[in-house]
């Protein structure tokens, strides 16, 4: 879905707030529940469920995904063997592809400067990494196994070479990339990767709820949409991911304190892009705390308070806070989902 501008946003909030009243009493209208089938029609304006298949996934091949999750959990990519591409992105014990770390420490314990970004979905993203210099997964898998903080592997060669001393491998590549000559490359390593990575689709209760599902969300989480709605948050946070599809300035109306990483800035160089990142998807959003590029917000109620108050200016009513929170939680994987984390 295409990202909303403030204004056409405002626009659609002053459509969505006048159905909402039109025709009753303001503090009559206010007290009752909400009505699934009216709180679904506004939604549908801004968001889509989640596609079933991330693109490309067609095209991988039941061998290529097992090398994949192989080389996903293969600590050898590492210098020292002690980390994986799990390690900082966890998806097994119901982990949200994260490591629930501010920032990551690497292979020598040394910590990289940005939050590590859940997997989950991430081939849905318009781009990788929180600046978007990775264009998509097979060029994002290719950077942490040679980044010195992180894998700190010395070059794609060795990697090359570890690999093939694994006597597993060498087969196993060939099954995965049938008809080449030398199908153990670094290129084909980052290609497994990220079919594996493909595979990482999440499905929650809102995607019910989209496709119709009365009673997919309480009345709480219903409430908690709408004031997700009014409040302005659906002007980053649209579309099948909610985020994840476009780059914002972090401190649109409000500073952020951390004025030091430049985002994307780094990247284009163009003074736009000053303090500028990725919008994250909002989908398992109750898994991957701490929040923010620099993991500086601790819960996810310190997330949704600051966003407000930095990027539409607004102080919000501790009761606004706790159901925008409810319908947060509603985004979590069915699969991964805990008592705790999807309560109903």
């Amino acid at each position: 879905m295409k990202t909303l501008s403030l204004s056409s946003t405002v626009s659609l909030l002053a459509g969505s707030l006048a159905l909402s009243v039109a025709g009753a009493p303001g503090v009559a209208r206010a007290a009752e529940a909400p009505k699934p089938g009216e709180v679904r029609s506004r939604a549908q304006a801004f968001f889509q469920p989640v596609p079933d298949k991330m693109p490309g996934s067609d095209k991988d091949s039941a061998e290529l995904v097992t090398l994949g999750r192989q080389l996903y959990f293969e600590k050898g990519l590492s210098a020292n063997n002690s980390q994986s591409c799990n390690s900082c992105h966890a998806v097994d014990r119901n982990m949200g592809g994260v490591d629930n770390e501010p920032t990551s420490p690497g292979a020598f314990g040394k910590r990289g400067g940005r939050n590590s970004p859940t997997v989950l979905n991430a081939g849905f993203h318009l781009a990788q990494f929180w600046d978007g210099r990775a264009a998509d997964l097979v060029a994002q898998a290719k950077g942490p196994i040679l980044n010195p903080i992180e894998m700190a592997m010395p070059s794609e060669a060795e990697v090359v070479k570890k690999l093939s001393a694994v006597a597993e491998y060498p087969k196993a590549f060939a099954a995965a990339f049938p008809g080449q000559k030398d199908p153990l490359t670094y290129e084909n390593i980052a290609q497994a990767i990220a079919a594996f990575e493909r595979t990482l689709v999440t499905h929650d209760r809102l995607d019910d709820f989209l496709k119709g599902d009365d009673q997919a969300l309480t009345g709480v989480e219903l409430k908690g949409l709408e004031t997700f709605v009014s409040t302005g948050c659906i002007a980053c946070h649209n579309g099948p991911l909610l985020g994840a599809n476009s780059y914002q300035k972090m401190g649109v109306v409000n500073g952020y304190a951390n004025g030091e990483d430049l985002g994307r800035h780094a990247v284009t160089k163009s003074e736009e892009d000053k303090l500028k990142f990725k919008v994250p998807s909002l989908r398992n959003i109750a898994l991957t705390g701490p929040y923010f590029h620099d993991g500086k917000a601790a819960s996810l109620e310190e997330a949704v308070r600051q966003m407000a108050w930095l990027q539409l200016g607004r102080k919000l009513e501790d009761g606004d806070v706790k159901s925008i929170v409810a319908f947060l939680n509603t985004l979590t994987d069915k699969a991964r989902a805990s008592k705790g984390s999807a309560s109903r």
